[in-house]
């Protein structure tokens, strides 16, 4: 895999050192108070290694992604720019890209969007100008030529650690990676995926991964995250596209006098083994608003006493 730095943020600087890395996330809300967003961010600070900033999830609207991502990287937090070409055209996508890098935004996430159809405003158009892969293409190509899609020079090229997303499954014999592989093709340095709490399935697919040189090209930080209960484990279970709970820890959870500390101790149980599986390089916490959860699963994993050792 290349060592020489895209960009000055701490995520790659960790990846690319071989440290195990942890990164969670936030949404934006409908508000115009930046620094209270930011604040309910403060207890990853130091514990994750980026945070990333959804970008219209669920199709609804919020303060803009692009601001708060900015707000956190000027108070210490480094931010993951989640960008999707639901809303944007491609003149729109680049002048946004240059923005991130202009406040100070090291990382940025390509993404699709969800669907608006199944947001508060379903009769929004959708752009999709160009997809995901290509927006990975044009912000590698603005990285890596100094140039605008058109051409025209860049005073300044943004520099950037260019993400992907995935969904781990379990392979059928004939399966290929062809999706991820394009992406990594455009220009992908990391990956991070869905939600996988069922680890066996996530050994078969990184080996499957592993098979066609994937782990070797690009870093992929699994997604887990803490469970509030047995009941939203179940709710994930079958409403969630792509997202399996095993039964065991649904029964765990199920169990437990306390089911939110439990589903924190399994979240930082779940880190610990992603971190002895080969080919993963990290973990993506995910649970809306629930930011100082994330923060308590990620230090009762001790995964970075474990790199300050090292």
């Amino acid at each position: 895999m290349p060592t020489a730095p895209k960009s000055p943020g701490r995520l790659e600087r960790a990846l690319r050192a071989g440290h195990f890395a942890v990164t969670a996330e936030t949404s934006p809300t409908a508000t115009t108070d930046a620094a209270a967003l930011v604040e309910r961010c403060r207890p990853l600070a130091g514990l994750a290694d980026a945070v990333n900033v959804t970008d219209g999830a669920t199709a609804k609207a919020h303060l803009s992604s692009l601001v708060l991502a900015g707000a956190m990287a000027a108070s210490g937090i480094e931010p993951v720019l989640q960008f999707t070409v639901r809303d944007r055209n491609r003149i729109a996508l680049q002048g946004d890209l240059l923005g991130a890098a202009a406040l100070g935004v090291p990382n940025i996430l390509a993404l699709t969007g969800d669907d608006p159809k199944r947001g508060e405003e379903p009769d929004a158009k959708p752009v999709n100008d160009i997809n995901s892969t290509g927006l990975i293409a044009l912000a590698k190509k603005l990285r890596d030529e100094g140039k605008l899609n058109s051409g025209r020079d860049i005073a300044g090229p943004p520099r950037l650690f260019l993400g992907a997303a995935d969904a781990p499954m379990d392979p059928k014999p004939e399966w290929k990676p062809d999706s991820l592989s394009a992406k990594i093709a455009a220009g992908a340095d990391f990956v991070q995926t869905q939600y996988c709490f069922d680890l066996a399935m996530l050994r078969r697919y990184i080996a499957r991964l592993a098979e066609h040189g994937i782990p070797e090209k690009v870093f992929i930080l699994v997604g887990i995250g803490p469970l509030a209960s047995a009941k939203q484990a179940r709710w994930m279970h079958e409403n969630l596209w792509g997202v399996s709970i095993p039964e065991a820890i649904v029964k765990r959870l199920d169990a437990a006098a306390d089911q939110k500390a439990e589903g924190r101790k399994i979240c930082a149980e779940l880190i610990q083994e992603l971190a002895t599986i080969p080919g993963v390089a990290g973990a993506h916490l995910m649970a809306p608003r629930q930011e100082a959860e994330m923060a308590a699963a990620i230090a009762l994993s001790g995964v970075l006493k474990r790199r300050g050792a090292a």
